[in-house]
């Protein structure tokens, strides 16, 4: 049976815990957001394969359509037109088909950007290919 201090006991044991909630929630925020940071740049480079895929089948595809006359320069335009403005710059043709192919091919590579798109890439670059045959006249 509780005797005539308990509740004294009780209020102390309460007082004594005062301010740990902040201790813990100070501790931990760097890790969230170090998670948080992470996460974002996953996200990030997913993204940039995403826009180099596109960019290579668009490409691909105005290469094929221009005919063999014109093959690089409308591959191109179309690679960098599909491309956001922060992804332009770093971004390399690194084919976009010979004139006299059947095949039609093209490889692009981008870096991927830090925290934000336009400010740094990272070391990590992401290539993409994509190819189709060539229309015959």
């Amino acid at each position: 049976m509780p005797g005539k201090g308990e509740p004294d006991r009780t209020r102390a044991r309460l007082g004594r815990d005062h301010g740990q909630l902040t201790v813990e929630f100070t501790g931990m925020v760097p890790i969230i957001l170090v998670t948080l940071v992470l996460l974002w740049q996953a996200v990030l480079v997913g993204y940039t394969f995403t826009l180099a895929s596109g960019a290579a089948d668009e490409g691909v595809r105005a290469a094929v359509a221009a005919g063999a006359w014109d093959r690089q320069s409308s591959c191109e335009a179309a690679v960098y037109e599909r491309l956001p403005g922060a992804w332009e710059g770093p971004a390399e043709i690194r084919s976009c088909g010979t004139p006299g192919d059947d095949m039609v091919k093209v490889s692009i590579r981008l870096k991927a950007p830090v925290l934000f798109p336009g400010f740094a890439g990272i070391p990590v670059s992401v290539d993409a290919t994509a190819g189709a045959a060539a229309e015959g006249k």
